[in-house]
């Protein structure tokens, strides 16, 4: 197969539109899967995406077009160019232009793509088959997975882009369930490497889980002072995110519209000192330090491949302080250019101590697990609705006393942001309703006062 580098060349070599970007993604996956505590399979999946964008010139600004394929050899070339242009030609002049990116460079462009391997999981299966073996003679059945991705992007253009970026990540989905799967429960773990992925820790949790379901309490439907495990705080906040273009916000189509015209950037949110922000220098979670895109979107534009990505502050101090912004929504709504990054990551002023702090904080409250099925019910308040999942505990003094019925909720992740009553320290995370969507969040646990249990749900 052509080099990703050499496919970029060859296809800009004979591009003949003003201009042309050039996006090939090589993609490397290992897995290993199970069911009732016994491996099912395992193997590695190589992928290869190729986008080819062309633009014209038209007036003051241009008209964009872009193909994208799975699979792109040289003899490809000219078929794919020509879908560009004519879907350029067919555009019109694009509302999200900007001056396109020229002469920038960043990484070793020239270096192959290291593909992830089996022997990734060269710690991690000896230790996930000790817990198997163990599982079954306590009668307990393990499903789940345990995939490792390593990505190369390589982003080039006739005006002289040449960028290149790898980003190694790898996670673990296990769902524990015993009792004649009468009791269920989940765990999830973001990793780069393996290395740190401790089979110990997610036994004992899936375990002391299990045995809170032993004695179970009904409670009914009302507003909980509710403890939100950071993977379901990264479920709620993601989505919210998705909703903050800034054009939308400007147009009046999103909860960050101002009454009367505008956004409400600039308007405090949170009760607390809260922090939410995305930083492609962070140590633990680093980004792409420049922006692609194979196509155009509210969060996104063609127009903007090659920008510098840089630390934005979305919420500051509790205070909405930036929107997602491409270059040309920022000149209409006369923001700053605020691109979305590859992390995003919560903090709370002041806070410390894990989950199990935050349940001894709890006099009278639910702990949950995870949400799933998040769906919008008004994007005027980003009222949105969804589950409960794989156990909700009733916390009484400081402790967790029983397993209790799964809900239907109905709460706004913005409203919740001025009912915070407890934070945890910021980890990284694993939202489960966006897994594999989103996989560079750090957040913390909170305690929520008041939040919406809507109705008792018979789901488990």
């Amino acid at each position: 197969m052509i080099s990703a580098q050499d496919l970029v060349e060859k296809i800009l070599a004979k591009a003949t539109s003003d201009d042309c970007i050039v996006l090939v993604r090589d993609k490397t996956q290992a897995n290993l899967r199970w069911a009732s505590s016994t491996l099912t399979t395992n193997g590695v999946i190589a992928t290869r995406s190729v986008t080819v964008i062309a633009f014209i010139a038209s007036g003051s600004s241009m008209a964009s077009g872009g193909v994208t394929r799975t699979s792109v050899e040289e003899s490809d070339i000219d078929s794919i160019l020509a879908e560009a242009l004519a879907a350029a030609k067919a555009s019109g002049e694009a509302d999200d232009y900007a001056p396109l990116a020229k002469d920038v460079s960043y990484g070793n462009w020239s270096d192959k793509h290291a593909p992830t391997g089996p022997d990734v999981f060269s710690k991690f299966a000896p230790d996930l088959g000790s817990m198997m073996k163990a599982s079954k003679s306590d009668g307990i059945e393990l499903f789940g997975y345990a995939e490792h991705t390593h990505e190369s992007i390589w982003v080039g253009s006739k005006g002289g882009m040449r960028l290149r970026y790898d980003s190694p990540v790898g996670r673990v989905e296990m769902t524990g369930k015993s009792h004649g799967r009468s009791r269920s429960t989940w765990s999830g773990v973001e990793t780069h490497d393996f290395k740190d992925v401790s089979i110990e820790r997610i036994d004992k949790e899936i375990r002391q889980r299990l045995n809170w379901q032993e004695r179970k309490v009904d409670l009914p439907a009302g507003r909980y002072t509710s403890i939100v495990p950071s993977g379901a705080v990264a479920d709620l906040f993601t989505y919210m995110m998705w909703v903050s273009s800034g054009r939308d916000a400007f147009e009046g189509q999103s909860v960050f519209s101002k009454k009367g015209g505008g956004t409400r950037v600039g308007e405090k949110l949170s009760n607390k000192s809260l922090q939410l922000y995305s930083d492609p220098k962070d140590q633990q979670l680093p980004g792409s330090p420049f922006i692609s895109a194979a196509v155009s979107s509210p969060f996104t534009s063609v127009f903007d491949n090659g920008q510098e990505a840089k630390r934005v502050d979305w919420i500051k101090d509790g205070v909405l302080t930036s929107l997602l912004q491409t270059r040309a929504s920022a000149k209409l709504t006369s923001l700053p250019y605020t691109p979305f990054g590859d992390n995003l990551i919560m903090k709370v002023d002041g806070a410390g101590g894990n989950l199990e702090d935050l349940i001894k904080s709890v006099d009278n409250g639910l702990l949950l697990t995870t949400l799933w099925y998040i769906r919008m019910v008004d994007p005027n308040t980003l009222l949105l609705t969804g589950l409960t999942r794989d156990g909700v505990y009733h916390v009484k003094g400081g402790e967790v006393v029983g397993a209790t019925n799964n809900f239907r909720w109905n709460d706004s992740p913005v409203s919740a942001l001025s009912r915070i009553a407890q934070a945890s320290e910021s980890a990284w995370t694993q939202p489960r309703e966006w897994a594999g969507d989103i996989t560079s969040m750090k957040a913390p646990a909170l305690v929520i006062n008041d939040f919406n249990m809507s109705t008792v749900s018979p789901g488990s």
